[in-house]
């Protein structure tokens, strides 16, 4: 018997919603980064991309659970000489929730070409409307 190995071309891809509201942050980016790798599918080959597309919606309902929103922070650089940013999470979850969950999702793939291509696959919303009607998703319990 030999062994399987998925290939790009053969691969169909579908489409998946995952609403966020009420649910911790870490654990709706644990289910989207398994889904955008492919590692669901039991023909997942490490080498190959073999994802799927997820929407998120609902981001700006995510809980953090704990004291994160006040201890856990977001660091970004300038590149200038004091140039560092630093924004609570409490802020980033107010003004920008998309960014958060993507940002946690991101840090869960890995860093290579199959990383970067599995995160153009995702699509965050802070509501609970998405445009991608049109592909008929399935809802993700």
């Amino acid at each position: 018997m030999s062994t399987f190995m998925a290939k790009k071309e053969t691969i169909s891809r579908k489409w998946y919603v995952i609403d966020a509201a009420d649910k911790p942050l870490g654990r709706t980016a644990v289910e989207a980064a398994n889904i955008l790798r492919g590692k669901h599918r039991p023909e997942f080959t490490p080498h190959v991309d073999c994802g799927e597309y997820v929407i998120i919606i609902n981001a700006a309902k995510a809980v953090l659970t704990g004291k994160k929103l006040d201890k856990k922070f977001y660091h970004h650089h300038s590149g200038y000489i004091g140039g560092l940013k630093t924004v609570s999470y409490r802020h980033l979850m107010e003004d920008r929730p998309e960014f958060a969950m993507t940002k946690a999702i991101k840090g869960m793939l890995p860093k290579n070409s199959i990383g970067a291509k599995a995160i153009t696959r995702l699509k965050v919303y802070a509501g609970a409307e998405h445009n991608q009607a049109a592909q008929q998703p399935v809802a993700l319990d």
